[in-house]
Protein backbone atom coordinates (compact mmCIF):
# COMPACT_ATOMS: atom_id res chain seq x y z
CA UNK A 1 0.00 0.00 0.00
CA UNK A 2 1.54 3.02 -1.15
CA UNK A 3 1.43 6.04 1.10
CA UNK A 4 1.63 9.99 -0.34
CA UNK A 5 1.84 13.33 1.50
CA UNK A 6 -1.05 15.48 1.69
CA UNK A 7 0.27 17.84 -0.17
CA UNK A 8 0.83 15.34 -3.17
CA UNK A 9 -2.89 14.55 -2.69
CA UNK A 10 -4.39 17.27 -2.68
CA UNK A 11 -2.80 17.96 -6.17
CA UNK A 12 -4.20 14.51 -7.11
CA UNK A 13 -7.77 15.79 -6.33
CA UNK A 14 -7.74 18.84 -7.41
CA UNK A 15 -7.70 20.69 -4.41
CA UNK A 16 -5.93 23.58 -2.45
CA UNK A 17 -3.56 21.94 0.22
CA UNK A 18 -5.20 23.51 3.00
CA UNK A 19 -8.46 22.45 1.93
CA UNK A 20 -7.42 18.50 2.39
CA UNK A 21 -5.76 19.45 5.52
CA UNK A 22 -8.96 20.36 7.12
CA UNK A 23 -10.80 17.50 5.37
CA UNK A 24 -7.93 15.19 7.65
CA UNK A 25 -8.42 16.82 10.78
CA UNK A 26 -12.36 16.95 10.81
CA UNK A 27 -12.00 13.15 10.12
CA UNK A 28 -13.43 13.14 6.58
CA UNK A 29 -10.11 11.66 4.94
CA UNK A 30 -8.58 8.71 6.58
CA UNK A 31 -4.64 8.68 6.78
CA UNK A 32 -2.29 7.10 7.96
CA UNK A 33 0.25 8.95 10.44
CA UNK A 34 4.14 8.62 10.58
CA UNK A 35 6.16 8.26 13.77
CA UNK A 36 7.08 11.74 13.48
CA UNK A 37 3.57 12.52 13.52
CA UNK A 38 2.78 13.21 10.28
CA UNK A 39 -0.14 12.57 7.96
CA UNK A 40 0.02 10.22 4.92
CA UNK A 41 -2.81 9.31 2.48
CA UNK A 42 -2.95 5.62 0.37
CA UNK A 43 -4.07 5.50 -2.74
CA UNK A 44 -7.04 3.84 -1.92
CA UNK A 45 -8.23 6.70 0.22
CA UNK A 46 -7.35 9.02 -2.94
CA UNK A 47 -9.44 6.45 -5.42
CA UNK A 48 -12.32 7.05 -3.03
CA UNK A 49 -12.13 10.81 -2.87
CA UNK A 50 -11.52 11.17 -6.44
CA UNK A 51 -14.88 8.60 -6.78
CA UNK A 52 -16.82 10.72 -4.85
CA UNK A 53 -15.74 14.21 -6.83
CA UNK A 54 -16.71 12.13 -9.78
CA UNK A 55 -20.80 13.12 -11.44
CA UNK A 56 -21.94 9.34 -12.48
CA UNK A 57 -19.52 7.30 -10.57
CA UNK A 58 -17.05 7.58 -13.64
CA UNK A 59 -13.26 7.08 -12.33
CA UNK A 60 -10.75 9.86 -13.78
CA UNK A 61 -7.75 9.18 -14.85
CA UNK A 62 -4.71 11.87 -15.17
CA UNK A 63 -1.68 11.45 -17.29
CA UNK A 64 1.39 11.48 -14.98
CA UNK A 65 2.61 14.99 -15.59
CA UNK A 66 -0.66 16.81 -17.60
CA UNK A 67 1.58 19.70 -18.15
CA UNK A 68 4.11 17.62 -20.45
CA UNK A 69 1.88 18.69 -22.85
CA UNK A 70 1.71 22.44 -22.21
CA UNK A 71 5.40 22.71 -22.27
CA UNK A 72 5.08 25.84 -24.42
CA UNK A 73 3.09 27.67 -23.00
CA UNK A 74 4.09 30.57 -20.28
CA UNK A 75 0.86 30.76 -18.12
CA UNK A 76 1.83 29.28 -14.95
CA UNK A 77 -1.89 30.04 -13.19
CA UNK A 78 -3.06 26.05 -13.87
CA UNK A 79 -6.32 24.68 -12.29
CA UNK A 80 -6.86 20.90 -12.79
CA UNK A 81 -10.50 19.78 -12.27
CA UNK A 82 -13.29 18.28 -14.40
CA UNK A 83 -15.71 19.74 -16.49
CA UNK A 84 -19.69 20.01 -14.28
CA UNK A 85 -21.39 21.69 -17.27
CA UNK A 86 -21.03 22.48 -21.13
CA UNK A 87 -23.38 25.35 -22.75
CA UNK A 88 -23.28 26.81 -25.74
CA UNK A 89 -25.54 29.15 -27.35
CA UNK A 90 -24.69 30.77 -30.77
CA UNK A 91 -21.45 31.60 -31.44
CA UNK A 92 -20.58 31.25 -27.40
CA UNK A 93 -20.52 28.49 -24.98
CA UNK A 94 -20.29 28.25 -21.01
CA UNK A 95 -18.30 25.71 -19.25
CA UNK A 96 -18.39 24.80 -15.79
CA UNK A 97 -15.16 23.34 -14.18
CA UNK A 98 -15.35 21.97 -10.74
CA UNK A 99 -12.13 22.34 -8.84
CA UNK A 100 -12.11 20.22 -5.52
CA UNK A 101 -14.96 22.11 -4.16
CA UNK A 102 -15.40 25.48 -5.79
CA UNK A 103 -16.29 25.74 -9.51
CA UNK A 104 -15.00 27.93 -12.31
CA UNK A 105 -16.93 29.09 -15.23
CA UNK A 106 -15.30 30.43 -18.55
CA UNK A 107 -16.68 31.83 -21.70
CA UNK A 108 -15.33 30.23 -24.70
CA UNK A 109 -16.21 29.91 -28.37
CA UNK A 110 -18.95 26.91 -29.74
CA UNK A 111 -16.02 26.02 -31.94
CA UNK A 112 -13.00 25.73 -29.43
CA UNK A 113 -15.32 23.33 -27.07
CA UNK A 114 -16.41 21.39 -30.56
CA UNK A 115 -12.80 20.91 -31.42
CA UNK A 116 -11.84 20.24 -27.79
CA UNK A 117 -14.78 17.85 -27.55
CA UNK A 118 -15.24 18.97 -24.47
CA UNK A 119 -18.19 16.75 -22.52
CA UNK A 120 -19.46 16.83 -18.79
CA UNK A 121 -17.10 14.81 -16.20
CA UNK A 122 -13.94 15.22 -18.40
CA UNK A 123 -10.51 15.97 -17.02
CA UNK A 124 -9.97 19.50 -18.06
CA UNK A 125 -7.45 22.27 -16.96
CA UNK A 126 -8.03 25.89 -16.55
CA UNK A 127 -5.65 28.58 -17.83
CA UNK A 128 -5.82 31.65 -15.91
CA UNK A 129 -3.54 35.07 -17.76
CA UNK A 130 -3.29 37.51 -14.73
CA UNK A 131 -4.56 40.25 -16.79
CA UNK A 132 -7.84 38.68 -16.84
CA UNK A 133 -8.14 38.24 -13.06
CA UNK A 134 -10.87 40.19 -10.98
CA UNK A 135 -10.61 40.68 -7.20
CA UNK A 136 -13.42 41.27 -4.66
CA UNK A 137 -13.75 42.09 -1.37
CA UNK A 138 -16.33 40.40 1.33
CA UNK A 139 -18.94 42.48 2.90
CA UNK A 140 -21.37 45.27 2.30
CA UNK A 141 -20.62 46.43 -1.29
CA UNK A 142 -21.82 50.34 0.24
CA UNK A 143 -19.25 50.65 2.43
CA UNK A 144 -15.35 51.62 1.04
CA UNK A 145 -13.83 48.61 1.83
CA UNK A 146 -11.00 49.35 4.94
CA UNK A 147 -7.55 50.55 3.71
CA UNK A 148 -3.87 49.79 5.37
CA UNK A 149 -1.40 52.43 4.81
CA UNK A 150 2.13 51.41 4.12
CA UNK A 151 4.82 52.32 6.33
Amino acid sequence: MALITVRTAAERLGVAYSTLKRWVHTGHVRTTRTEGGHHRISEAEIDRLMARQQPDGRKRVRAASPDESLGGLSARNRLHGFIDEVRIDGLLAQVRLRVGDQSLTAVITADAVRALKLRRGDDAMAIIKSTEVMIATAGDSTTPAKRRSRK
